[in-house]
C-alpha cells in the first residue's frame, strides 16, 4: 500500500487460475492490519467459494495474517512440531542459528491443512469454512449474488515471496482445486508466445482465420510484453482441447517464425536448446545493453554448455582493447554504426573461439543522439564462420525498456538463424 513493493501476486495468480479454467471475480489489496485484513477475508467469503490471500505469514510483528484470520474464523492457534522441525531444518542447513521468533510460522489454524515450504520458513495454510455451521463466522451479504450458505468456502493463505508462493501454489493448492472445485465442463488452454511483429498487427494477421473458431467457441486474448506479444487460445466444452489445437495450428501457419515457443517459455531458454542440438556456442559483445543478454542467457540452466562468454564493452577504449576494434573505424564511422557493431562481433567471436557472437552497440539517451542518429538507434551484429550480418533498429523508449527491448531482438534475430 506504500507502494514500495510491485504486487506480482495478483498478475501471477490470475493468469495461473485463469489458465486452469477458474474466473477471477475480484483482487483487493489492503494495509497490513488486523481488522482491514479481516474485513477484506469477511468480504470475499460472502462473495466467492474460494479465497487467496498472500503475504503476513513471516515471523515479524508486521505478518498478522495468520493470527487475524484465525481470530475471525474462530480457530484457537496451535504449534505444528512437523513445521518447527522444517524451520530448525531449514537454518541448520544454512549455517544459521534459528530466531526463537521464527517458531510463530508454525503457529496452525485448528482445523488447517499445512501446505508445505521447501523454500522458505512460513508454510500455506487451507482452511475449510463450513459457513453454515461455523457460528463463530457469520457471512454478511456484500452485495451481488452471494454464495450458497450450505457450500462450505476454502480460504488459502500463501507466503509473500514469489520464489516460495508461485512453487507452493503449482504443488499444493492447484491439487486442491481440482479436487475441491471440479470444473463444470472440460477446459482447455494453450499460450503461443511471438516476437518480432507487435499486438495489434498480430491481432489483424490471426483475427479472420480464427473467425470461425470463435464463433465456436474459442476465447482468443492478447498480452504485450517488452519484445514479444503472447496469445491466449482457449475453450470450454467437449472439444475443447480439439479446437485450441486448431486454432494453435492456424496461429502457427499464419505467423510463421514469429511464433517461438509456448507457455511460460522465454526466448533465451528456446536461443539455448537450439545451441545445444546444434552442438553449437555462442558469444555476446556487448555495449549499450550493459550485460542484459548474457544475463538472459545465463539465467537459463544448462546455458554452460553452449554460452562461451560475453565482453560489456561499455567505452571505446575496451572495445579497442578486448574485442580488436580499429581505432580508425572508431573514428570515422563513431561507436554506434554498423562498421563497429560488424567488429564487435567478429572480435567476441574470435576471443571466445564460439561458433556465434551477436553484438550490439547503440545510443540508449536520454542524450547522446543527433540528427543522423536519434537517441534509440541501435545496431546488432550476428557473426558466423564466412558471415557476419548487421542490421539497425530505433528503439525510442526511456532507457531501461531500450535495454530491455534490444536485448530481445538480438536474441530474436539469433533464434530465426538457428531455425
Amino acid at each position: 500500500m506504500l507502494g514500495r513493493i510491485l504486487n506480482s501476486h495478483q498478475q501471477w495468480l490470475c493468469r495461473r487460475l485463469a489458465d486452469l479454467g477458474y474466473v477471477v471475480t475480484r483482487q483487493v489489496a489492503v494495509a497490513d492490519t488486523s481488522g482491514e485484513i479481516q474485513k477484506a477475508v469477511q468480504e470475499a467469503l460472502a462473495r466467492a467459494d474460494l479465497v487467496i490471500t498472500t503475504g503476513g505469514l513471516g515471523p515479524t510483528s508486521d505478518d498478522l495474517t495468520r493470527e487475524a484470520l484465525a481470530r475471525l474464523l474462530g480457530r484457537t492457534l496451535r504449534e505444528d512440531a512437523a513445521v518447527v522441525a522444517h524451520i530448525r531444518n531449514y537454518f541448520k542447513r544454512r549455517n544459521y542459528p534459528m530466531p526463537e521468533s521464527a517458531r510463530v510460522q508454525a503457529l496452525v489454524p485448528e482445523g488447517a491443512l499445512v501446505l508445505p515450504n521447501p523454500n522458505g520458513t512460513a508454510p500455506g495454510l487451507a482452511i475449510k469454512v463450513e459457513r453454515n455451521a461455523d457460528a463463530s463466522f457469520k457471512i454478511e451479504n456484500a452485495g451481488g449474488t452471494p454464495p450458497d450458505p450450505r457450500s462450505p468456502a476454502w480460504l488459502v493463505m500463501l507466503p509473500g515471496p514469489p520464489r516460495e508462493l508461485q512453487p507452493m501454489f503449482i504443488a499444493a493448492v492447484e491439487p486442491l482445486l481440482r479436487r475441491e472445485f471440479p470444473l463444470a465442463s472440460p477446459f482447455f488452454c494453450r499460450t503461443l508466445r511471438t516476437s518480432g511483429v507487435g499486438e495489434s498487427v498480430l491481432e489483424e494477421k490471426i483475427r479472420e482465420p480464427l473467425r470461425e473458431l470463435v464463433k465456436a467457441g474459442l476465447e482468443i486474448g492478447y498480452c504485450a510484453r517488452i519484445g514479444q506479444v503472447d496469445v491466449r487460445l482457449a475453450a470450454f466444452g467437449a472439444n475443447a482441447e480439439e479446437t485450441v489445437a486448431a486454432a494453435e495450428a492456424i496461429v502457427r501457419a499464419t505467423l510463421g517464425a514469429d511464433t517461438f515457443g509456448t507457455g511460460d517459455e522465454e526466448l533465451e531458454a528456446v536461443v539455448i536448446r537450439l545451441l545445444t542440438a546444434q552442438k553449437k556456442s555462442l558469444a555476446v559483445a556487448e555495449s549499450c545493453t550493459g550485460g542484459w543478454i548474457a544475463n538472459r542467457l545465463t539465467n537459463v540452466p544448462g546455458a554452460s554448455a553452449v554460452f562461451r562468454g560475453g565482453f560489456v564493452t561499455y567505452s571505446n577504449e575496451a572495445k579497442e582493447k578486448f574485442l580488436g576494434v580499429r581505432a580508425e573505424t572508431l573514428a570515422r564511422h563513431g561507436a554506434v554504426s554498423e562498421a563497429v557493431a560488424r567488429e564487435m562481433a567478429e572480435g567476441a567471436r574470435r576471443a571466445m573461439g564460439s561458433d556465434y557472437a551477436i553484438a550490439v552497440t547503440g545510443i540508449a539517451g536520454p542524450d547522446g543522439g543527433s540528427a543522423e542518429k536519434p537517441v534509440g538507434t541501435v545496431y546488432f551484429a550476428l557473426a558466423e564462420a564466412g558471415a557476419t550480418r548487421v542490421w539497425q533498429r530505433l528503439n525510442a523508449w526511456d532507457r531501461l525498456t531500450f535495454k530491455e527491448v534490444t536485448a530481445a531482438q538480438a536474441l530474436n534475430q539469433l533464434r530465426l538463424r538457428l531455425g
